[in-house]
């Protein structure tokens, strides 16, 4: 590797992990405007998507300078192809996140309304948040290992969004008043579950890119997929 590419792609990983600084805040700011009942929060989180989406256009575009000034192979082209695959599953984080604050404001929309937030959901907005944080610690690190861990740990968050899907349908069949509140949960705990999958999608990025491994196979939902309710 010469030094010039090696300076590059060291700025690539940099802009990147930025990015995901950013998404990984959106996405800890919408779930303590939800914990919170943060309006203006919330408001800020929808607001921020938009310098999300403007990172992810300077990643990508950095990405292919490299690969036109540098032509790179092996394990450097590998690292840029992760670094754009994970940049894309960054900004559609972003925008679930987005998501999960405009439902904050369909929650709150008045000073009066206090609609019970099930401890589920804040269970599984923790576990998604541990679950981001882990990938991107793995990609910072170049961590297999740990990559290979978030990519097996998805299935509690699935289960939760199950339960919560469930619940959520019941509430709506005993009382009319809750059909709304009850929806803007659904909707929030969708988005989390998706933005499970985005991480999971982060992870095997991860082991492709230090190692060669393609672990995804056609039995795995596609990137971007969800689950029941999503």
């Amino acid at each position: 590797m010469t030094i010039h590419l090696e300076r590059d792609l060291l700025l690539l990983k940099r802009r990147l992990l930025e990015a995901s600084t950013l998404a990984e805040q959106a996405i800890r700011r919408a779930i303590a405007a939800l914990a919170n009942k943060d309006t203006d929060l919330a408001r800020s989180v929808i607001a921020g998507d938009d310098e999300i989406d403007a990172r992810e256009i300077e990643v990508e575009e950095e990405a292919i300078r490299v690969l036109a000034i540098h032509q790179p192979v092996a394990t450097d082209l590998r690292f840029i192809a992760a670094c754009l695959k994970i940049n894309n599953d960054l900004e559609r984080i972003g925008d679930l996140a987005a998501k999960v604050a405009k439902r904050v404001l369909d929650l709150y929309a008045t000073p009066t309304d206090d609609p019970p937030i099930p401890n589920k959901l804040m269970e599984l907005s923790e576990l998604v948040i541990n679950h981001l944080r882990r990938a991107l610690d793995a990609f910072a690190r170049g961590d297999v290992a740990l990559a290979r861990e978030v990519r097996m740990d998805d299935d509690p968050i699935d289960g939760i969004h199950r339960e919560l899907f469930f619940l959520m349908r019941e509430q709506m069949k005993q009382s009319p008043k809750l059909v709304e509140p009850a929806s803007s949960i659904l909707s929030i705990s969708s988005s989390l579950e998706r933005i499970a999958d985005h991480v999971t999608n982060i992870a095997e990025d991860v082991i492709y890119m230090v190692g060669g491994e393609i672990v995804r196979h056609p039995g795995n939902p596609p990137r971007g997929a969800s689950s029941t309710g999503g």
